[in-house]
């Protein structure tokens, strides 16, 4: 799996929660380790640099500071693992990427007074 670089940020240090797209049209989010296996937490802003018009296709639960839970598949692969920089309190996961569908028209800024 090919990883390519989206973005990172969360914490103080360099070493942040961090997004990147791959080659198989999902996204691979590096976050902090929770209790609950394949589950990491990321910072809301982490969001920001998904991709323009996707969406990440998983529940994300708020946990009321500042944060989300995301669930998906570990990352095992060494391969993949390689491409990527994680201090021991973090890991990788890989989730679903959805593109955004608009369906109907467009609001207007009008007032209809």
């Amino acid at each position: 799996m090919r990883l390519h670089f989206l973005g990172k940020g969360g914490s103080g240090g360099n070493d942040c929660p961090t997004l990147y797209a791959n080659d198989q049209d999902s996204y691979v989010i590096i976050g902090w380790v929770t209790d609950q296996p394949g589950t990491v937490e990321i910072p809301h802003l982490l969001l920001g640099f998904l991709e323009p018009d996707t969406f990440i296709s998983t529940t994300l639960a708020d946990t009321g500071r500042g944060t989300f839970t995301v669930s998906g598949r570990a990352i095992t692969d060494p391969e993949t693992l390689e491409q990527m920089t994680m201090e021991t309190y973090e890991t990788a996961i890989e989730v679903p990427k959805a593109e955004r569908m608009f369906f109907g028209a467009v609001a207007s800024r009008k007032s209809v007074a």
